[in-house]
């Protein structure tokens, strides 16, 4: 009577234990996170920019008798290259940038109490040596830049009925002080392409005009002109950033 009650029960045990198995829940299986990859932009890095520009160029006669001789703009297109190094914390983002470019920016005016003579300007290159710091939303990049410019001027009186000089060109470098605005974009680990803002003002300058001989004789002073210059610059970039990603 054991034996068979003991036989039973083991039957019973081993029907029951597989149904109770398959009624439990079963075990859920939570997958890892994986981790995203965050842009750098940190580094040092090179790059290409090409844009349009605009150079604001008032001029006033302060030799003897002072009086306004016009404004004009001074536009046309740019071409160059920048090289710099970044620094990133986190999503903030802090650098140092030097930008060299080639312009082709001129305009001139006819000086209204003078109408027989043509004030030109011409602006033949640029250079930007600023600070950077931005925030970076992984491969979005927007930062504010601020330091100092220089640019190489060319300026001209010319006759209005025949455009020919009356007196000598006067070259100068000039250097002033820029403040920009930027937004650029990691399209691959080590590439970027955006676009820049920058606000070029230069400090007001006085400049002597020698007579060429053309009116008076050759070496006399001719104008003393006060020359107010700012410039507006909009430039595409692409930059490679070197070192491992």
């Amino acid at each position: 009577m054991k034996k068979i009650l003991l036989t039973t029960t083991a039957l019973i045990a081993l029907g029951v234990a597989p149904a109770v198995g398959a009624d439990l829940a079963a075990r859920p299986y939570t997958k890892a996170p994986v981790a995203v990859a965050m842009y750098n932009w940190g580094g040092f890095y090179a790059g290409v920019n090409g844009g349009w520009g605009s150079s604001r160029n008032s001029w006033d006669e302060t030799f003897g008798v002072v009086f306004p001789m016009g404004s004009h703009d001074a536009t046309g297109g740019t071409v160059g290259g920048q090289i710099g190094y970044r620094w990133q914390a986190a999503s903030w983002v802090f650098g140092v940038e030097a930008q060299g470019n080639w312009a082709d920016f001129k305009g001139s005016n006819v000086i209204p109490l003078a109408a027989a003579f043509t004030n030109e300007t011409r602006v033949d290159a640029f250079g930007l040596f600023t600070g950077q710091v931005g925030y970076a939303a992984n491969n979005v990049l927007f930062y504010l830049k601020g330091g100092a410019a220089v640019t190489s001027d060319r300026y001209r009186m010319l006759a209005t009925a025949t455009g020919a000089q009356v007196v000598n060109s006067v070259d100068d470098t000039r250097w002033g002080g820029v403040v920009g605005v930027g937004l650029e974009y990691g399209f691959a680990p080590n590439w970027s392409a955006g676009i820049e803002y920058n606000h070029l003002f230069m400090q007001d300058k006085t400049y002597n005009f020698v007579s060429n001989g053309a009116i008076i004789p050759a070496g006399a002073s001719f104008a003393q002109n006060r020359i107010r210059q700012d410039i507006d610059l909009v430039t595409a970039r692409i930059n490679y950033k070197f070192g491992a990603y």
